[in-house]
C-alpha cells in the first residue's frame, strides 16, 4: 500500500506522516521499527530525569507522552479499521502530561511497557488487510484515513526521537 496522500490526514500531522520515510506501510516498518527500539534502548537510567531547559517535559515525561500517544492513535486506528463512523475526540497531550505523574517509575519498566506497546501496535497494523488501510475516520473533528494514520504513529515517534537527539542526549 503507497504513502498516504496529504488530503488523508489533517495539516497538523504532516510533520509526522513526512517523517515516516518509506513508500509503503511495509517499507515504514521495515525502516523504523529497530531504529525506534535502539534509540530508546540506548537511553540510561542517570539522563531518564533530565530536562534540557526550565518547564520542558524530562525524558521520562517524554516517553510517556510517546507511550499516551501511541495508545491514542492506535486505539484511533483500531476503530477506523472496524470502519466504526464515530468521530473520535482529540486529546490534549499537555493535559495528559500534567496528569501522568512519572518521577516515581522506573525507567526500565517505563522503557519496557514503552516497546511492548510498540510491538503490539506493530503486530495490529501487520494483520490490516489493503481495503481496510482506505478505510476514512474522523478524529479531532479531521478525516484521517488509517493507512494516513499508521504513518503518523511512526512518524511521532521518529518525532520525538528527532527532539531526544537534539535536546536531550
Amino acid at each position: 500500500m503507497s504513502r498516504p496522500l496529504d488530503t488523508e490526514y489533517g495539516n497538523f500531522y504532516k510533520g509526522y506522516a513526512d517523517a515516516a520515510t518509506g513508500n509503503s506501510l511495509e517499507e515504514v516498518i521495515k525502516n523504523h521499527t529497530e531504529y525506534i527500539k535502539e534509540n530508546i534502548l540506548n537511553i540510561s537510567r542517570e539522563k531518564s530525569d533530565y530536562r534540557y531547559a526550565p518547564n520542558k517535559w524530562t525524558i521520562k515525561e517524554l516517553l510517556q507522552h510517546m507511550i499516551d500517544t501511541e495508545r491514542v492513535f492506535s486505539y484511533r486506528a483500531l476503530r477506523i479499521a472496524r470502519n466504526d463512523q464515530t468521530p473520535l475526540a482529540g486529546f490534549d497531550e499537555n493535559y495528559f502530561a500534567a496528569n501522568a505523574p512519572v518521577a516515581h517509575r522506573n525507567w526500565e519498566v517505563l522503557v519496557k511497557e514503552f516497546l511492548l506497546l510498540r510491538e503490539a501496535t506493530d503486530l495490529m497494523i501487520g494483520s490490516f488487510q489493503d481495503y481496510q488501510l482506505n478505510y476514512v475516520g474522523n478524529a479531532s473533528n479531521t478525516n484521517i484515513s488509517l493507512r494516513a494514520l499508521c504513518f503518523i504513529i511512526y512518524g511521532h515517534n521518529l518525532h520525538h526521537i528527532k527532539i531526544l537527539k537534539e535536546r536531550y542526549l
